[in-house]
């Protein structure tokens, strides 16, 4: 897997810019389900930019078989905040050197610049995945950093592949780390970032590739009824009693592929 730079530490670690701070320098693009806020990007990327978000909408939605409660129009539309460059994202939102792409745990706001890599096969989806998860679950649920990351790394289709290898490259030389202690902070080296990100995607695509989407969507059904994780992950997949049995049976099925 490439050198991951552009995903994001949720708010739970990093705090952001208020939006207000300069409300009076964005202009707006406004869709059915986003308003995209830029200064000095070209137009073009713009409406690029809506057109994509709104076909990753509906497509992400379809995949994970979410039922909408609430749609995404008037007030309750994902704000899309477009920096000019990475140097004004990381300053003005506050990121660490490693991040292009953020959003804000318990609010519907994205940030970022043109220059990210893969801004539209990559981070765009990403990110959406993230929102679209997590309004679906609840933004109370307690749910590991790792698998809200990786059902929003499920959502770039080249990583779902390229994910298992690094894993169990990771694996033989020892530098794996399990399910139960697998954490990111903004001070975390490149290395454990990028490991962070592969075990993450691989695990969820690990969840739904082995055992179907139904029972994926069933397990997010029971995170968004309240019940913890462990409790939801045993009553959605009968053979794991908490994450440590998830954790050996997936490590397993890397050293047998």
């Amino acid at each position: 897997m490439k050198r991951i730079t552009y995903l994001l530490l949720i708010i739970l670690f990093f705090g952001v810019m208020p939006i207000s701070s300069a409300s009076n320098e964005w202009n707006d693009l406004k869709s059915r389900h986003f308003i995209i806020y830029y200064k000095n990007a070209p137009r073009e990327f713009i409406k690029t930019v809506e057109q994509s978000a709104e076909d990753y909408y509906f497509d992400i939605v379809d995949e994970l078989g979410f039922t909408r409660d609430q749609i995404w129009t008037w007030d309750e539309r994902v704000k899309i905040y477009i920096y000019d460059n990475q140097q004004d994202y990381l300053t003005l939102a506050r990121q660490a050197s490693w991040s292009a792409g953020s959003t804000m745990l318990g609010s519907k706001v994205i940030r970022t610049f043109p220059s990210a890599h893969g801004f539209f096969d990559s981070l765009l989806p990403h990110e959406l995945g993230h929102i679209i998860f997590r309004d679906y679950v609840g933004f109370e649920s307690n749910i590991p950093l790792w698998f809200d990351e990786g059902v929003a790394m499920y959502q770039e289709k080249a990583k779902r592949w390229g994910a298992n290898q690094e894993v169990k490259s990771a694996i033989q030389d020892k530098s794996f780390c399990s399910l139960s202690d697998l954490r990111l902070t903004r001070k975390s080296s490149q290395s454990d970032v990028n490991l962070f990100y592969a075990e993450s995607a691989s695990v969820v695509y690990y969840l739904i590739s082995e055992f179907g989407s139904f029972k994926f969507l069933n397990f997010c059904r029971n995170l968004k009824k309240g019940l913890s994780f462990n409790r939801a992950l045993k009553k959605s997949y009968y053979r794991f009693e908490n994450v440590n049995d998830l954790n050996k049976t997936w490590v397993g099925y890397l050293k047998n592929e």
